[in-house]
């Protein structure tokens, strides 16, 4: 019998009179945590992207989407919104259009139409098969697909309305009010015959049809829960944001109806015994990109920005569709001149490591991932073969994709996961927490999962929460720590008798998510994360003691990306990271900032040891050991949040996951 475990969830939802408000919706089978179901092994590549408007993908998931898809595999992108506005498909330096939301919506069918069409090396008015798909229990969708030189592209417009009848915006409204019914639009040209309608349960059960469907193994959406952003009215409604977050409230709204879809999904597959599906996610953060320095090289923003020309079309071209050849407002350079420069950034909403890597029985590597929202284990046939063996589930769901680890000082591996405690509309509980699996003893099997709380109290602050980063030093406690809704940093330490202390912020400035976490050689603990203006820097006066905020490494450039850090001779700790719009990899070392030529790039770094891992511009992993510069040229794509570790005898090896949600190995 599955021993079933309890973890702690958010606090229970606004109430609502029950005179003006229909009764609750059919409640979904709970997710388990428990251990031990059945994982689907039989899987094919497909990424999935599930987006509010025509152009979130184009702005926001591409560096990552083209990688994916350059190599060969099939994308469905799900459209939730028309996109119609209000309806001006405005050009500038003419006359204002009339208003005209069913050609304005169209415009942009068409403008991605041309944009993925020369992702795919196509002329860009390539025609394309349009249909219409039965989504089930009434609803139906225009489909438009395109298939060359082995490479498919399937675009699903659900097309509801961006308002309501009362001038509310839609998506948001259908995913916080159960009396809302919120209709179609009806794209000009398209061959749908009439608009539908959505209730909530009508939309994330679509949605689920989709994912059956398709069974995609990599899901792409946005930023389920935005940073707090505090902005007069004026500048919320000038960077087009949402009042108190930093993001589109259609963005925040597809992304919870996504992950609602996928937490409804994986319960209903393994209701009954059945299989886990195999596939991983990535969030994408969005307006959060005007906030903060950028972080894209000129090369790959070029690549990145490119799409958007033929997406954004041009009303002098021929492009075969009445109704305007793309969305003219974004059209040209205007992507790259925009002062909100969303597109100068890719960042995600969950970073670090998808993967941890441990020693396991006979020298053989374990590799833990989140799969199907829940850990799974894999591990190594052979030692140091490269081939892994079947998954094992370790539950814990539903999980975001990037954990944290450590070795507890008696040598017991910890597992630390961002678990969503609550996600529905309608008022209901809604929250976050870090949870941990802990092993019973080294080389043993693991205990029950545990809540470790949130370090934000309070219903909406602990949504806004990071990834759990963690380490050992070497007086046997570990320290957690977790990026918390004022955007600084808070620390939950466990103690060698294995007893856990409480929740503590440690003061200093904002910082992005992505924390380095290191033990220097004297014993104390640093945390490092990329600032506004600069590196942010924690530390112990002494081994044992609590960590506070320290000056900021001000001698580098400003931080695009999280900086990786490693202990250095003398207790210092020698920090690497890329800089604002810079492929060069700054290091900085004694206080002292140099680049490190060679080693250009984008995104995150991981550093282990002597060795430094990060992408190229052109997306491939390069590991630098000392002078040894090498590069991953065959093998899946690698995801985001590959790991680095050094085998025993102080070779790195990279673990990572691939399109497929299997993982492959690569030993430089």
């Amino acid at each position: 019998m599955r021993r079933r475990t309890v973890i702690t969830t958010a606090a229970a939802g606004l109430a609502l009179s029950a005179c003006s408000v229909p009764p609750p919706r059919r409640p979904d089978p709970a997710p388990d945590p428990a251990p031990g179901m059945p994982v689907s092994t039989a899987r094919r590549a497909l990424l999935m992207q599930i987006l509010a408007h025509p152009d979130d993908d184009l702005y926001f998931m591409n560096p990552d989407t083209r990688r994916v898809l350059d190599a060969g595999t099939p994308l469905v992108c799900v459209y939730l919104t028309a996109g119609e506005a209000d309806g001006l498909n405005k050009v500038p330096g003419r006359p204002r259009p009339a208003p005209d939301k069913a050609a304005y919506s169209s415009a942009r069918h068409q403008g991605l139409r041309q944009a993925y069409a020369t992702l795919l090396g196509l002329e860009k008015f390539t025609p394309w098969q349009i249909s219409v798909a039965e989504l089930g229990d009434g609803h139906r969708a225009e489909v438009d697909t395109l298939a060359a030189r082995g490479r498919r592209v399937e675009l699903v417009f659900i097309d509801t309305a961006m308002h309501t009848t009362r001038h509310r915006l839609g998506l948001p409204s259908l995913w916080h009010d159960r009396r809302l019914t919120l209709r179609t639009v009806v794209a000009e040209g398209s061959p749908l015959e009439r608009p539908g309608a959505y209730t909530y349960d009508g939309l994330v059960d679509v949605l689920v049809g989709l994912l059956e469907r398709h069974r995609p193994t990599v899901v792409h959406t946005l930023d389920p829960d935005p940073d707090i952003q505090h902005s007069t009215e004026a500048v919320r409604r000038r960077d087009s944001e949402q009042p108190g977050y930093s993001d589109h409230a259609d963005h925040t709204a597809a992304a919870c109806f996504a992950w609602a879809a996928m937490i409804r999904w994986v319960a209903r597959s393994t209701r009954d015994g059945g299989q886990v599906p195999g596939f991983t996610v990535t969030s994408f953060r969005g307006y959060y990109n005007r906030h903060w320095p950028k972080n894209l090289p000129p090369a790959v923003l070029a690549e990145k920005a490119a799409p958007l020309v033929p997406y954004g079309g041009s009303p002098d071209w021929d492009c075969g569709n009445p109704s305007g050849c793309g969305d003219y407002n974004v059209g040209g350079d205007r992507p790259l001149t925009n002062r909100k420069g969303w597109v100068r950034s890719t960042r995600h909403r969950y970073p670090g490591a998808r993967a941890v890597v441990t020693t396991g029985p006979g020298g053989r590597l374990d590799a833990y991932a989140v799969v199907g929202l829940r850990l799974v284990r894999w591990r190594e046939e052979e030692p140091a073969g490269g081939v892994w063996g079947p998954p094992v589930d370790l539950g814990g769901g539903p999980l975001a994709p990037a954990l944290g680890s450590a070795t507890a000082g008696d040598g017991t591996l910890l597992l630390f996961g961002l678990r969503f405690a609550g996600l529905r509309g309608h008022g209901a509980a809604d929250g976050r927490e870090i949870v941990l699996l802990e092993q019973s003893a080294p080389g043993r099997g693991f205990l029950a999962w545990r809540g470790l709380g949130n370090p934000s109290p309070g219903r909406d602050d602990g949504r806004r929460i990071g990834v759990p980063v963690a380490v050992t030093a070497p007086d046997g406690r570990t320290h957690l720590f977790v990026r918390n809704a004022e955007k600084g940093v808070s620390t939950r330490v466990r103690e060698a008798d294995r007893t856990w202390g409480e929740w503590r912020d440690m003061g200093g400035g904002e910082i992005q998510d992505g924390l380095s976490a290191v033990v220097d050689t004297a014993g104390r603990v640093h945390v490092h994360a990329a600032g506004h203006h600069a590196v942010h820097h924690w530390t112990q006066d002494a081994p044992g003691r609590e960590l506070t905020a320290r000056t900021q490494v001000d001698t580098g450039p400003v931080p695009g990306d999280a900086p990786a850090g490693l202990p250095a001779a003398g207790g210092s700790v020698d920090l690497f990271y890329r800089a604002q719009a810079r492929a060069v990899t700054t290091a900085v070392r004694d206080g002292v900032a140099t680049d490190l030529v060679g080693f250009d790039g984008y995104g995150e770094l991981v550093a282990a040891g002597p060795s430094l891992l990060g992408r190229t511009a052109g997306g491939q992993l390069q590991v630098l050991t000392g002078t040894r510069l090498s590069r991953r040229t065959r093998g899946p794509v690698a995801l985001d949040g590959a790991t680095l570790r050094l085998d025993d005898d102080g070779r790195p090896v990279v673990v990572g996951l691939g399109p497929d949600a299997l993982p492959w190995t690569w030993r430089p």
